[in-house]
């Protein structure tokens, strides 16, 4: 089946092989260029200047079993073991989701609202750890709680964190039961889907990525509701809280946290000029 194992031919056994899986030429493409260059730690451009590399039969082995595994439709970040997120290459499996580029503009929000000095940070529903971890190793000087109710979800953390942030604090916690004093800045990407929603999924995130992380009851709201009244006890005055949603929830969470007295609520698209994130200051 392989007659010349070169990057080339893998690519177009790859493409062969996922033909059904993913009938999309264009994505398809890009997920076995992923594959291959997460593998191989290249760039795109060194993908290209290696096409005609030839690879040892047990890195073609390698890869075909990789591929075996995408045609039963598991993502490739979880073939590989990880994904990327602002920059770093973060371990994931199926405890926990896999990033999404919304959430790099949520960070990149805060990074950009909040002062360098010191914070203390807070964040709820942490899963792989990748705003935390991203928050602390973008500043240092931040004091990052994270935590979740799934301690599976916090073993992955645990070893992102070691790698990129260590002295981020990981506490297992159903949103603030376990939290103690008071934060500068709380951020959350809390499960919001809707069950309503199921019909409209990828059937691969269905199977694959983890229904706690990803659906939450009374339309998507239910936790956002939780916190918003318990989210002055913990977020300390002149703090800000920011928060990720689904495209169709903002009016509904801006109406739900503007009724904390003394909040200032702000929205804000993501690149796709979807309403998706949002901010809460408690100005007393």
């Amino acid at each position: 089946m392989l007659t010349e194992p070169t990057i080339a031919t893998i690519q177009a056994w790859a493409h062969e092989a996922l033909t059904d899986q993913l009938p999309d030429q264009l994505e398809r493409t890009a997920q076995i260029n992923y594959l291959l260059t997460g593998l191989f730690n290249w760039t795109y451009s060194d993908l290209v200047q290696h096409a005609q590399m030839g690879l040892p039969r047990a890195i073609v082995d390698q890869i075909k079993k990789m591929v075996i595994m995408m045609q039963t439709g598991q993502p490739v970040q979880y073939v590989l073991g990880y994904a990327a997120f602002y920059g770093r290459e973060f371990q994931v499996d199926e405890r926990v989701l896999i990033p999404r580029p919304e959430t790099e503009e949520l960070v990149g929000w805060i990074l950009g609202e909040e002062s360098v000095q010191p914070q203390r940070v807070l964040d709820i529903g942490t899963g792989s750890g990748i705003i935390a971890v991203t928050l602390a190793a973008e500043r240092p000087n931040w004091k990052l709680t994270a935590v979740d109710i799934s301690e599976a979800a916090l073993a992955v953390a645990a070893k992102n964190a070691q790698r990129f942030a260590p002295q981020v604090v990981l506490q297992v916690s159903d949103l603030f039961d376990q939290v103690d004093g008071q934060f500068d800045v709380i951020v959350s990407n809390p499960p919001y889907i809707a069950e309503t929603e199921r019909n409209v999924m990828d059937d691969a995130v269905l199977q694959f990525e983890p229904a706690r992380a990803l659906f939450a009851a009374d339309a998507g709201l239910a936790l956002y509701k939780r916190m918003t009244a318990r989210l002055f006890d913990y977020l300390a005055p002149g703090g800000a809280a920011y928060f990720e949603f689904g495209y169709r929830q903002g009016s509904a969470l801006v109406t739900l946290f503007s009724s904390i007295p003394g909040a200032k609520v702000m929205m804000k698209q993501d690149m796709s000029g979807h309403d998706r994130m949002l901010k809460v200051v408690r100005e007393r």
